[in-house]
């Protein structure tokens, strides 16, 4: 897997998904959406711990500094 994520990107998908974490935890998010929100949250936090979007591959997207 060759990184595909700049810095930038990945700081603001960590805040997102602290952001929607708190928002479920708190009862604010609930039902259906919250879990599916929480799931695309884990999958935000995890894509920018390793510094990879599979997305981003398809898409032919970098936000990656060369």
């Amino acid at each position: 897997m060759k990184k595909n994520m700049g810095s930038t990107d990945k700081l603001i998908r960590v805040i997102i998904a602290i952001i929607v974490a708190v928002l479920y935890f708190t009862g604010t998010l609930t039902g259906t959406i919250g879990i599916i929100a929480l799931v695309i949250a884990g999958v935000f936090f995890v894509t920018s711990l390793v510094s990879f979007c599979p997305l981003y591959t398809i898409l032919g997207i970098s936000t990656c500094k060369k």
